[in-house]
């Protein structure tokens, strides 16, 4: 996998920074792209270290933010309801659904998502 667009969830970027092995097979050479949310979560959890806020920064700064727009926001809204979803997740999944790329994650809640363009990772 090389040279495609994709969006990143917040546990794979937490995952890199505690040294998980294998991740950068999907994530270099890759424009990678990540929600607002996922910039929030990993920058405004309580017990970040410096160490670990400088990490995300310097990763961060070389992805793509894609903020809350009304197309992103009215897509959150509808899966939301028909998928049950926790509004980060329905916010993240919605921005892979509007830039139409995969979304990279751990988490297999996306998979109840049926148009949704998955990369379920392996724990």
């Amino acid at each position: 996998m090389s040279g495609i667009d994709i969006l990143v969830d917040t546990n794979v970027l937490i995952n890199l920074s505690e040294g998980k092995k294998g991740l950068n097979d999907y994530l270099q050479g890759n424009r990678l792209f990540v929600s607002s949310i996922t910039e929030i979560e990993l920058l405004g959890w309580y017990k970040i270290s410096e160490r670990e806020k400088k990490f995300f920064l310097s990763l961060l700064s070389d992805c793509h933010v894609v903020e809350l727009s009304i197309e992103v926001k009215s897509l959150a809204i509808s899966l939301k309801q028909k998928n049950r979803l926790k509004l980060p997740d329905a916010i993240i999944a919605a921005s892979s659904l509007y830039l139409e790329i995969p979304l990279l994650t751990f988490d297999s809640d996306f998979q109840k998502i049926h148009n949704l363009n998955l990369i379920l990772l392996d724990n």
